[in-house]
């Protein structure tokens, strides 16, 4: 077997899904020690990762940073070393400070993005165009256009470009969406994914001005479809409602644009029947109630030509009841944060590490040359030219929403286009 060697990474993004930290302390979520950093830290571990930089904008977090990584996951788990090289160093704030982050790395290196949606595109290009192995947020870009680009970009230069759509490796989607092969021409999809209203604070700086809840949490559930129907079907039509009110009203005070739920209607046409066509409807909000018992509530139902299937990731047959806080769901299928019985990390069978940790061997299988990049998008990976209709879907439901019309799409040569 080929010596894969370890991979550098540079973690793009100080926030919750990185650390579980935010500004104004531990997250609430249940993402309470993050999910990318403690992974880098277990593969580290592990032997699988080199070298662990992370970069944000503001220098001045990194103390509290490294207290709160320190307590909650170095002191928690055996042998978890959670050092880290910072950037900006000095307790700067600069909001380039990854592209001096990046120069610094080599060729066949990695970054892993988790920022806020409007940084995406030029975080990942600056990256892939230093033959920089890229996994990135949903969604991958806020413009087809910039996904387009992406896709060129990661071809030229030779690299591994993911798009971290962990619900594809999700037991239970995986095996839906085996199964929604056997069921012929597709009919109807729905799809409902909410965060409750605190998520207003923890997104507050950039919520409703750089991004909206439909690029957030709709990018999921899109990408389930989208995944599904790849090669059996395509969208074709978008047209968004939004529902408004409490974002933008008291405690929460979002800019006056912020939608608190956005519905996409999407037409598909078979590519087998021409006589075939489907719809479905894809919900997202972040102004759900706050003692619903799940962080995100989320199931979609799909209705093909001879079945259907119901999924409720929400709720796995596993609750929890305590006194002052009443009946919790948990779901350790995607994340595990209790450690096992030696007290080392015992989350590696759960799909958000398990999503990272696909990425990081692929990247080392490119580097090693027993792979190439473009292998991939024949295995079913969220690469980025494997994801392009996700992101068309939801940049014509933004379009739809802003200039109040249907928004078409369509593929011209290799490229697909807005219309």
């Amino acid at each position: 077997m080929a010596n894969l060697g370890k991979l550098n990474v540079l973690m793009c993004g100080t926030g919750e899904y990185t650390t579980g930290w935010t500004g104004s302390g531990a997250s609430k979520s249940d993402k309470k020690i993050g999910v990318v950093g403690l992974t880098m830290f277990d593969l580290r571990r592990l032997g699988k990762i080199g070298n662990l930089g992370m970069v944000g904008v503001n220098g001045s977090k990194f103390p509290a940073i490294r207290q709160h990584l320190q307590e909650n996951i170095g002191s928690v788990y055996k042998d978890m070393d959670t050092s880290f090289e910072e950037f900006p160093k000095g307790g700067k704030v600069d909001p380039e400070a990854y592209k001096e982050a990046i120069d610094n790395m080599s060729p066949g290196d990695a970054v892993i993005i988790f920022t806020p949606d409007n940084t995406h595109y030029p975080i990942s290009l600056y990256a892939i165009k230093r033959g920089i192995h890229v996994l990135v947020t949903k969604p991958a870009t806020q413009l087809l256009s910039d996904h387009n680009e992406l896709i060129e970009a990661a071809r030229k230069h030779n690299v591994v470009c993911f798009v971290e759509h962990h619900k594809r490796f999700d037991p239970v989607y995986s095996d839906a969406k085996a199964r929604a092969q056997a069921l012929g021409e597709f009919n109807f999809f729905n799809a409902w994914m909410s965060q409750p209203k605190s998520q207003l604070e923890t997104f507050k700086a950039w919520a409703g001005k750089d991004s909206d809840i439909s690029y957030y949490l709709s990018s999921h559930h899109i990408d389930i479809c989208c995944w599904i129907l790849q090669d059996k079907a395509v969208p074709t039509r978008v047209v968004a409602s939004a529902a408004t009110g409490i974002a933008t009203g008291e405690p929460y005070n979002c800019v006056p644009q912020t939608e608190d739920t956005i519905t996409l209607l999407v037409d598909w046409q078979s590519l087998n029947s021409p006589r075939h066509k489907g719809t479905a409807v894809y919900t997202a909000s972040w102004t759900a109630p706050l003692t619903a018992g799940v962080h995100s509530a989320q199931h979609w139902y799909y209705m093909g030509e001879k079945g259907d299937i119901n999924v409720d990731q929400a709720h796995r047959g596993y609750d929890i009841t305590v006194d002052e806080t009443g009946k919790t769901w948990y779901n350790p299928f995607y994340m595990k944060y209790s450690p096992s019985e030696s007290g080392h990390f015992d989350g590696q069978r759960g799909y958000g590490y398990i999503s990272i940790e696909k990425f990081v061997d692929a990247a080392c299988k490119v580097n090693a040359g027993t792979a190439k990049p473009s292998d991939y998008d024949t295995h079913g990976y969220p690469t980025i030219a494997n994801t392009v209709l996700t992101t068309a879907i939801l940049n014509a439901g933004r379009i739809s929403l802003d200039e109040k019309r249907p928004v078409g799409i369509k593929k011209s040569g290799d490229r697909w286009l807005l219309e």
